[in-house]
């Protein structure tokens, strides 16, 4: 009887611990998230040429360090607005959605990719349609893609990341399915291409 009661209040305390470990995570990404926002609004409303130093190769490509904000991710349908933040790491995607390293920045004609959390910056990812729009806010300028098709792929499909070069392309991922608990088995990808504003 005493092996009961001490199994069972065990497993409460496990229980009460697990849940104040998730708890402190989510106010913790919660208000990093928040102020990584607050900074991006500031950045991409900042005059282009004073905002941050802007380092660049030879190529002339954006080259951020790792952890910086870079801009915003907006989109309408699902009234989310993001930071973008450089860099994929756990610690990075606290800050909102990460700009995958190698990958390209608006403007310069290749593959864009961008993660973030099903749990926390991508819940409602999946309400999005072919059509809908995503816009991303750099201080250089504001750049608007049309969803062209979604796709769910194996978490270790590594084909759909191919920093091609050759036309410009928004890849977004984030893990699936939505609603799993644990580490989702798969990814859910959503392709964009520029969208021709009249």
């Amino acid at each position: 009887m005493k092996l009961t009661k001490l199994l069972s209040f065990l497993l409460i305390l496990a229980g009460t611990a697990a849940l104040a470990v998730g708890g402190y995570q989510l106010i913790e990404t919660k208000l990093k998230g928040d102020q990584s926002l607050e900074e991006a609004r500031k950045l991409v409303n900042s005059d282009p040429n004073t905002a941050h130093a802007r380092t660049e190769t030879q190529e002339g490509r954006f080259m951020p360090d790792f952890g910086e904000i870079t801009g915003l991710l907006e989109i309408p349908k699902i009234k989310s607005e993001l930071a973008i933040v450089e860099g994929t790491d756990p610690n990075d995607l606290k800050k909102g959605v990460g700009h995958y390293e190698g990958s390209y920045y608006p403007g310069e004609k290749g593959q864009i990719v961008l993660s973030g959390h099903r749990d926390t910056v991508f819940r409602r990812l999946g309400e999005l349609k072919v059509g809908d729009v995503m816009k991303v806010r750099m201080p250089a300028g504001d750049y608007v893609y049309e969803i062209t098709g979604t796709k769910i792929v194996d978490a270790d499909d590594r084909t759909i990341i191919t920093l091609q070069n050759d036309e410009e392309e928004l890849i977004v991922t984030t893990c699936y399915p939505f609603r799993y608990v644990g580490n989702a088995p798969d990814r859910y990808i959503i392709y964009a291409k520029p969208k021709q504003v009249n």
